[in-house]
């Protein structure tokens, strides 16, 4: 199957619960044969959009964009845990569990810019540490407050009869919706864990688009692999687009720098493609001067080994 050595672009994966961002990943790596990254870890009882980088992807992870995210989450009310999920040690109760009315009103106390702290069992790294391996030796930790911005958020489901509700919202990169959910519960004078977190969106990927692990494995030996994986420059989307000559291209592929004429002087990374074929060859970054410099290039196949 020598196709399986030519694959690069982006996968949307449908993560299930129970595994980590990078277990998936890698499962992945082998189902592909391919090298591969990832963008946007999700907490392994999470699900969900988990976007994959294979091949030649890996290359511009650090240009995509991320800046919206959609999730629907199951708070539990009542009840906090440790990790402030389901997975948790419960480490306090109360009888206090909110109505309908009263989380509609809280909740719109949280749109816009706010201000959170992160769960102790977070991946955040304290002193290249990551916090939630020092929270499970028992250390204390103090993370700071950050902000972040919530878009939407509303109710999907009522369960408060059981003490759950399910909401759904859009928030921007760096949003953890554990510490969401702790906050509202704090608002409404109660405890709350999140019983099930599932990401919908992630900037470019959606979960209507996304493919599980089980549907991968079934398409492993098919010609039909290719397409699942959308094209380098899909999540780039907020980088705006230079189009130049094919032998220009090529030239930024090889390391050399060009010059282009442009109307309004500028200095900023742009996404490079050819100007007859439209092919995406990298990324590149355009001087005020109208110099152009390769930052992460597509492979010249031509000159492939």
């Amino acid at each position: 199957m020598q196709y399986l050595n030519q694959l690069s672009g982006w996968l949307c994966l449908d993560k299930p619960e129970g595994i980590s961002s990078n277990f998936a990943m890698v499962k992945v790596r082998r189902i592909l044969e391919e090298k591969t990254g990832y963008i946007g870890t999700l907490d392994p009882f999470a699900s969900g959009v988990l976007p994959i980088a294979v091949g030649e992807a890996r290359k511009f992870i650090q240009y995509t964009n991320e800046s919206e995210k959609k999730y629907t989450f199951t708070i539990v009310f009542g009840k906090t845990t440790d990790t402030l999920d389901r997975n948790g040690q419960i480490i306090a109760e109360t009888s206090v569990v909110p109505s309908v009315e009263q989380v509609k009103g809280v909740i719109l106390s949280f749109l816009g810019t706010i201000t959170q702290v992160p769960p102790m069992f977070s991946a955040i790294k304290i002193n290249g540490v990551r916090a939630c391996d020092r929270a499970r030796k028992g250390e204390k930790i103090d993370l700071k407050s950050r902000e972040v911005h919530i878009f939407d958020l509303r109710i999907v489901e009522d369960n408060l009869a059981s003490a759950e509700i399910t909401l759904e919202v859009a928030c921007s990169k760096g949003t953890y919706v554990r510490s969401l959910a702790r906050d509202i519960a704090e608002k409404l004078g109660s405890l709350s864990y999140v019983k099930e977190l599932r990401r919908t969106k992630a900037g470019f990927f959606s979960i209507n688009n996304a493919i599980t692990l089980e549907k991968l494995i079934e398409m492993k030996d098919t010609s039909k692999l290719t397409g699942v994986l959308y094209p380098l420059e899909s999540p780039l989307d907020d980088i705006p687009a230079l189009y130049v000559k094919e032998e220009e291209a090529v030239k930024l592929q090889r390391g050399l720098c060009i010059s282009v004429e442009q109307e309004e002087p500028t200095s900023s990374v742009v996404k490079i493609f050819g100007n007859e074929t439209r092919k995406f060859y990298g990324v590149g970054r355009l001087s005020e001067h109208g110099v152009v410099n390769a930052v992460r290039m597509c492979v010249d196949e031509a000159n492939k080994e």
